[in-house]
């Protein structure tokens, strides 16, 4: 391996690392905005919907942490901090599916899923 092919990897790693803490951010925010839009006093179903994206905002935001802060995990460790944040925005997704006006914060759970999906293809 080159040095240009080891710089590449690193620059290749890096802005996948950006790209997937860029998504949990988004995430993260469509999550809080729907979770907060959802009466507290509603339904069954619309506090389920309130739980989930506040789960969903919560744990993006803290992945979001580890991949942008100078994190002291290790590699098992942002693995897990990944999987775990894929797991919620694609059940949380699910959740939104079921609710109309609720398809702009789906899409963006689902993107931070793939992100996050990406990434750790990259700790391989």
């Amino acid at each position: 391996m080159t040095t240009s092919t080891s710089q590449q990897e690193l620059f290749r790693f890096l802005e996948d690392r950006f790209a997937c803490a860029q998504a949990c951010t988004e995430c993260a925010r469509a999550c809080a905005l729907r979770a907060s839009l959802v009466d507290p006093e509603g339904t069954e179903e619309q506090e389920l919907l309130r739980r989930k994206g506040i789960m969903c905002a919560e744990v993006c935001d803290a992945t979001c942490r580890v991949l942008s802060e100078e994190s002291h995990l290790d590699e098992a460790g942002i693995r897990v901090q990944l999987e775990w944040c894929r797991s919620v925005c694609l059940e949380c997704a699910q959740v939104l599916d079921r609710h109309a006006g609720a398809e702009d914060a789906a899409k963006a759970c689902r993107e931070c899923a793939q992100a996050c999906t990406d990434f750790m293809a990259t700790l391989l």
